[in-house]
């Protein structure tokens, strides 16, 4: 009976473990898949995602690792250029034919099969493949070998042309011809961090005349890691006032806690300027701003948003498994998986898989409409009742046999 106390304890401090489950769609194939985590997901969670895991059906944790979504990445795409002709003169020379792809370019980018040669070369171009202009005349390819792939990329600068065709001639007479496998153009692009809105539970707006300053205070449902603050100011026309941002903080004085506004974040309010900050990350349910007028007439608020930076875990993922995450544990410590040594080798371009039916087990509902009866706390406490009656009874029971044995 007692063994039986000790499991219903144990049993219910497991299930009180992690206060926010969710569940994850199902995959189609097999493989690495980003898996966007949500504001409300963050709320529940610690700031750092110490506490958060991926579990299978059978209990068992799926390694992940964090893409940050906090700074503005490059990426490069190779668009391939549309060949027209290839004639090959032996001993000669090999002359390509191809399309610009756009209006003005500056340089070319060629995949050439690995080679230990040095290459000459000249560079013409048309508008109607009759006419040819020089561009460049007697260049030198060479170091046309890689060591980790049986091709190289070669970058051949250009002047500035917007020639619809162009024509490579390679100089075969003192080496066999090159293997030209593509013809095309890098494009850059950078990419700048997705962000979230976060609606802030209540805003209210004070003028404090006596101060000569417009106080904010801001209040969410939860704590909320925020990271962009923007304003929509509609007057005055000109302006440029400072603000600071504060936090509410508690101290310990004489024996007690005293609260105290700790400012996080100084910022200038500009007629000039867009009136978006990026601060640094906040992971808080209340903040105030202040605004010093001076003589100025307040400003006219009509819009105040919020924004976190949007981040995703990286997972290997099973088709037709099904996956729960659990989060709300703060006694847990940051996983440390295999997978987190090989994000630089993954691809960029992962599928993506949504998070469904988040429930956080502490609210109302969730505690007496998704809870089994038998995961409540009354039928705990009832077991416990009755295990204390059954010992109390075999226990008197005991006593009376002992009393009796020793009358005898």
């Amino acid at each position: 009976m007692n063994k039986f106390i000790v499991i219903l304890l144990a049993a219910n401090g497991l299930l009180a473990q992690h206060k926010t489950t969710a569940k994850i769609e199902t995959v189609k194939e097999n493989g690495l898949h980003k898996i966007v985590l949500s504001a409300e997901m963050r709320s529940f969670s610690q700031e750092e995602l110490s506490d958060f895991r991926i579990v299978e059906a059978n209990g068992m944790e799926v390694p992940y690792y964090i893409l940050p979504g906090n700074n503005e990445t490059n990426s490069s795409s190779f668009s391939e250029c549309k060949i027209l002709s290839k004639t090959t003169i032996p001993k000669s020379k090999t002359i390509l034919i191809f399309e610009n792809p756009k209006a003005q370019i500056d340089e070319i980018v060629l995949s050439i099969t690995n080679s230990d040669v040095t290459k000459s070369y000249s560079i013409s171009g048309s508008n109607d493949q009759k006419e040819w202009f020089g561009l460049v005349n007697n260049s030198l390819l060479n170091d046309l070998e890689n060591k980790e792939s049986t091709s190289v990329f070669k970058t051949i600068p250009l002047p500035l042309t917007s020639y619809r065709y162009l024509k490579i001639e390679w100089n075969n007479k003192r080496t066999l011809p090159i293997n030209v496998l593509k013809i095309g153009i890098f494009t850059n692009k950078i990419n700048k961090p997705k962000l979230e809105e976060i609606k802030a539970k209540n805003i209210k707006i004070l003028q404090i005349p006596a101060e000569k300053k417009t106080r904010i205070y801001i209040n969410f449902n939860r704590p909320q890691i925020l990271n962009q603050i923007d304003f929509t100011i509609t007057s005055p026309n000109l302006f440029q006032r400072n603000a600071q941002m504060y936090v509410h903080k508690k101290k310990q004085m004489n024996q007690k806690s005293t609260p105290f506004p700790e400012e996080i974040f100084a910022f200038e309010l500009s007629s000039n300027t867009n009136n978006i900050f990026t601060i640094p990350q906040l992971f808080e349910k209340e903040y105030f701003i202040e605004i010093e007028n001076q003589d100025n007439p307040p400003l006219t608020l009509s819009k105040i948003q919020f924004f976190q930076n949007q981040i995703a875990v990286i997972a290997d993922l099973k088709t037709n498994e099904k996956y729960t995450i659990t989060t709300g544990n703060p006694k847990l410590n940051s996983p440390e998986y295999d997978l987190v040594k090989f994000k630089n080798n993954s691809n960029s371009d992962l599928p993506e898989v949504k998070i469904f039916d988040i429930k956080h087990l502490n609210s109302k509902k969730t505690s007496f409409q998704n809870q089994s009866f038998w995961q409540q706390s009354w039928f705990m406490w009832l077991c416990i009742s009755l295990g204390g009656i059954a010992v109390i009874y075999f226990t008197s029971s005991l006593v009376k046999d002992m009393k009796n044995n020793s009358s005898i």
